[in-house]
């Protein structure tokens, strides 16, 4: 058992070995005063894609960029290395009669993985490859650890989203998944910006987290020796504001939900919340096809964008039904014609959709909706008109008091938001309220309870109101062509590696 235990496998033995070659570099330059890590700035001019992309202005031109050296080549007395930046990469050709002796030897001593600063002239080489000819070599950081085989890339998913910071390096993909991010996200403010919006910031820690269906983290506040919540969603305190008087508000910021983790969920993920006085849910869908379509031609240059086997128009007018003709359409049966809880419950056990006790015949509903039709809503969808019962917070239809005036945008088979025409009536609020806190009850852990506030906010008066709630990260990951939520978080949760 000793035996086996000394003998490393050869490839970790060689590892460790490339690990102290390089921490004895790096003490070498410190003891010839050439510490790395003593450099506190560096004069850029230029990334590579300005370089590349405006040659004919820039050859000849003197130049100075920094980045990461990805590869090299030592040949003799010149050599050939490629420096990673932000927007890309550009080759730099490496001669000792252009840096001298000292500096020559100093730069065949770098590693790949070292971020250094190039000095010299644009040109392109015989090959066709435009390159920097460099007067100047810097090394600005030592790299101490060793990248992954370039070939093979990072390929594991785990190490993947737990070291990001490598991902983003190994992976170009992925670094322009985030950029695009980036630009999704000010291509949104910008728009609802343009349409008279006014971002706003509300509280993360909540006495009562409401807003949402999901169960909350809980924390304590030892000032005040308060329990505390994470706010799950950002409705309420976004209401409040319409009722100060505030038109049209958003904010974009994270929530926190403590749930399980999958392709689509992860316990803290950025949303989207804005509330537009005056308007109703109608005005909301308009709102989002609109601006949909918008941040898709910005971001993608196009309003048809591939998802997986799919090609997502988001150009044509988006599809409209209610939650009852979808049921109808895909699972075949008609909630008009089911007259009560006992009728819908009968049929979900006929059909195998299983309910608990306490559902009643909206919840079943929504249950068929779920089982039957969301797969299938791969084009834009809107979905209206749900049933009262999964919606406390909404206004009802005034011709079918049973439902309310709320729909849900579905592409893909997932849903991309959730907007009402919201609730006024503090009276209606109130009961609607009580039958949340039933529900708690009864064990529905996601269930709502009364916020004695907003009801006081109600009371004083809030307009006729349109409000919507967008997955970000779920936007994010229809426009880049994602498959999972944590491929557009940079970084997702993960179980601790202790555990």
């Amino acid at each position: 058992m000793a035996k086996e235990q000394n003998n490393q496998p050869q490839q970790e033995q060689d590892i460790n070995q490339l690990l102290k070659v390089r921490r004895e570099k790096l003490a070498n330059l410190q003891a010839a005063g050439k510490d790395p890590f003593k450099i506190t700035k560096y004069d850029v001019t230029h990334h590579s894609t300005d370089i590349k992309d405006h040659f004919e202005e820039m050859e000849g031109k003197q130049v100075s960029i920094a980045g990461r050296l990805m590869a090299k080549r030592v040949m003799g007395k010149a050599s050939f290395c490629n420096v990673q930046d932000l927007p890309g990469n550009i080759q730099c050709y490496v001669a000792r009669d252009s840096l001298g002796e000292e500096p020559y030897a100093d730069f065949k001593k770098l590693d790949v993985g070292d971020i250094v600063g190039v000095k010299g002239e644009v040109f392109r080489t015989q090959k066709g490859e435009i390159s920097i000819h460099a007067s100047e070599v810097t090394l600005l950081s030592k790299s101490l650890q060793i990248l992954p085989e370039k070939y093979h890339g990072l390929v594991n998913t785990d190490i993947r989203y737990r070291q990001r910071y490598t991902d983003l390096i190994m992976n170009e993909e992925v670094k322009d998944t985030f950029v695009k991010r980036s630009k999704i996200i000010s291509s949104i403010r910008k728009y609802l910006d343009g349409q008279g919006f006014l971002e706003v910031e509300t509280p993360m820690l909540v006495s009562n987290a409401g807003g949402a269906a999901a169960r909350p983290f809980e924390t304590h506040f030892n000032a005040l020796d308060e329990d505390v919540k994470l706010r799950i969603s950002l409705e309420l305190y976004l209401k409040r504001l319409i009722v100060g008087g505030m038109e049209r508000v958003y904010e974009i910021g994270r929530v926190f939900r403590n749930e399980g983790l999958d392709t689509r969920h992860n316990p803290e993920f950025t949303l989207m919340e804005l509330y537009q006085a005056y308007t109703d849910y109608y005005g909301m869908m308009d709102l989002t096809e609109n601006m949909f379509r918008h941040v898709a031609q910005e971001v993608c240059g196009t309003t048809t964008v591939p998802y997986g086997e799919y090609m997502i128009d988001l150009g044509k007018p988006f599809e409209r039904l209610t939650m009852i003709d979808a049921v109808k359409k895909y699972a075949g049966v008609d909630f008009d014609e089911i007259p009560d809880t006992a009728a819908a419950k009968k049929l979900a056990d006929e059909k195998g959709v299983h309910y608990e006790d306490r559902h009643e015949k909206g919840d079943i509903l929504n249950l068929f909706f779920e089982e039957f039709v969301e797969e299938n809503l791969i084009q834009p969808t809107f979905v209206m008109d749900h049933p009262v019962e999964i919606s406390p917070l909404t206004k009802r239809k005034p011709d079918k008091p049973e439902y309310v005036e709320r729909f849900e945008l579905f592409i893909t088979g997932r849903e991309m938001c959730n907007a009402y025409s919201e609730l006024n009536d503090p009276i209606d609020q109130r009961e609607r309220f009580k039958a949340q806190e039933a529900a708690l009850a009864a064990g529905d852990e996601e269930a709502n309870t009364t916020d004695e506030d907003f009801m006081n906010a109600l009371e004083i008066g809030m307009p006729p109101t349109g409000g919507i709630g967008y997955g970000i990260d779920r936007l994010v990951m229809l426009l880049t062509n994602s498959p999972a939520i944590r491929d557009v978080l940079l970084f997702p949760t993960m179980k601790s590696l202790d555990k």
